[in-house]
């Protein structure tokens, strides 16, 4: 079969039809089609085979890239889906949400004049045809053990160690503060890239498998981190990290200034239905309005996107820094480009400007200054410093800050003074067993790692499944003492 790959010097690449810009400004359906057979087969056949992979060494999940590429090349889809599925928790997810060019894409071998093979659409393609044809099923244990585990978050490391170790046979209970599982591929990532149908489906495989899942259960006020570490022979928490950074400029706290968690869960929530008084009052609705995100990763290019489809009457990206050096995918930079974003690089806030209307005042502006890049840090990266009278006022009527996202005070909102944390608040573990502090209390994802990618926290996710299984292995094989 290996003269059916290598295909990349006969073949171009060649990714999903995109919707046009204009059509898909006005809704939040998923602007990529998806590939048929025949176009998954052909770019699957470009990849190269190569002995070292730089595409799986360069996954967090250390996917087994090249394999499933040759399988669907060969027609094997559900071989490939248990090639992909056998590392990944929810491929169907990456395929969709991973930033494919910094990651595996972007260090293919191939990539220089040829173009990188598309990994993340074929990725998406294996998964969606497996659901449709029946091949992927609920977390099914060969026998059940006498083991529970209580994870406390249903985001992506909660779900994938909920899934591992349900496969193992322990039971296991899910406890989250919202009303649905998923976490942020819920409540953050909106529809655009991520439909909310295909979470709720694995939620819902999830149940069907014995997870069980308490939504609308808060620890520290619902039930007590000492209550869960009574009732089950071990603890994990994967609350992720949603509590905004802030900016401490003058006039930070004007009405119309908002974090952009807030924004992205309100418009999610709206298009799952919800009642949404934030949304319908206009406090988090872009529509109308002259928009500024501040900030340059994934979720300001997010923020960005959705207030074009809410109708915004303008939506300008402030940046600091230039293109080239922006943290998040520049596959997102370009989506916003052609649906009409302006990006002021180069631009940082000094402060916020406000007018009174109707006795209250609200933000009318954001006053920046302009930078340039200077010489580099000690991290190598270029310092950016201000540039003397430079300053203008960029008009506003919704400023959104997409600054990132710090942890929690955990140990407080759990009552559990115990929890050790690290200097920038997020949960200490021992990083050989993923334990906190606490016996039998685990952490993973972002509580540990700090605002990361949703692959890394199925990494992290799938990883603390075996620590936890190891834990409970070596405490069963400890001697009982005599009495």
């Amino acid at each position: 079969m290996a003269e059916r790959m290598l295909q990349f010097v006969r073949l171009s690449q060649r990714t999903p039809e995109k919707r046009p810009a204009t059509l898909r400004r006005e809704d939040f359906q998923e602007i990529y089609d998806r590939f048929d057979t025949a176009h998954a087969a052909e770019q699957a056949s470009r990849c190269s085979q190569c002995g070292v992979p730089f595409c799986s060494v360069h996954c967090p999940l250390n996917n087994n890239i090249p394999d499933w590429l040759k399988l669907t090349t060969e027609g094997r889809l559900e071989e490939a889906y248990e090639v992909a599925s056998a590392t990944n928790t929810f491929p169907e997810i990456c395929g969709r949400v991973c930033p494919q060019d910094r990651l595996c894409e972007g260090n293919c071998v191939i990539e220089k004049g040829f173009d990188s093979v598309t990994i993340g659409a074929v990725e998406r393609y294996i998964t969606d045809t497996a659901f449709e044809r029946g091949w992927v099923k609920p977390p099914s244990p060969p026998r059940e053990v006498d083991r529970s585990v209580a994870i406390i978050g249903a985001g992506p490391a909660g779900m994938a160690a909920a899934e591992r170790l349900r496969t193992l046979g322990w039971k296991v209970h899910v406890y989250d503060r919202y009303d649905r599982a998923g976490g942020l591929l819920i409540y953050g990532i909106p529809n655009f890239k991520l439909e909310k149908e295909i979470v709720l489906r694995r939620a819902a495989q999830f149940e069907e498998g014995g997870i069980t899942f308490h939504l609308n259960a808060e620890v520290g006020r619902d039930v007590s981190l000492e209550d869960l570490r009574s009732r089950h022979d071990a603890v994990l928490i994967a609350t992720g990290v949603y509590k905004a950074r802030d900016i401490a400029l003058p006039g930070a706290d004007l009405p119309g200034v908002v974090p952009a968690m807030d924004f992205l869960t309100a418009s999610n929530r709206k298009g799952l239905g919800d009642e949404v008084p934030d949304f319908d009052s206009g406090a988090l609705n872009a529509a109308g309005k002259r928009v500024v995100v501040i900030g340059g990763g994934d979720t300001a290019m997010d923020c960005v996107r959705t207030a074009v489809r809410q109708g915004a009457a303008s939506v300008t990206c402030l940046y600091r820094r230039d293109k080239a050096n922006m943290p998040g995918s520049m596959r997102e930079v370009a989506n916003a480009e052609e649906e009409g974003v302006r990006f002021a690089w180069l631009s940082a806030p000094e402060s916020f400007e406000g007018e009174a209307f109707e006795g209250e005042e609200h933000v009318t502006g954001v006053r920046a200054v302009k930078m340039h890049l200077g010489l580099p840090d000690a991290t190598g990266r270029q310092q950016v410093e201000p540039i003397p009278g430079s300053a203008y006022v960029e008009p506003a009527d919704l400023v959104i800050k997409a600054l990132g996202f710090d942890p929690e005070d955990l140990p407080a909102a759990f009552g559990e003074p115990a929890l050790t944390v690290t200097r920038w608040g997020t949960i200490k573990v021992d990083h050989r067993s993923m334990m906190t502090s606490i016996p039998g209390v685990f952490a993973a994802g972002d509580i540990v790692r700090g605002a990361s990618l949703v692959v890394w926290a199925i990494r992290d996710g799938r990883d603390v499944a075996e620590h936890i299984r190891n834990y409970a292995d070596a405490r069963d094989a400890m001697p009982v003492a005599a009495e």
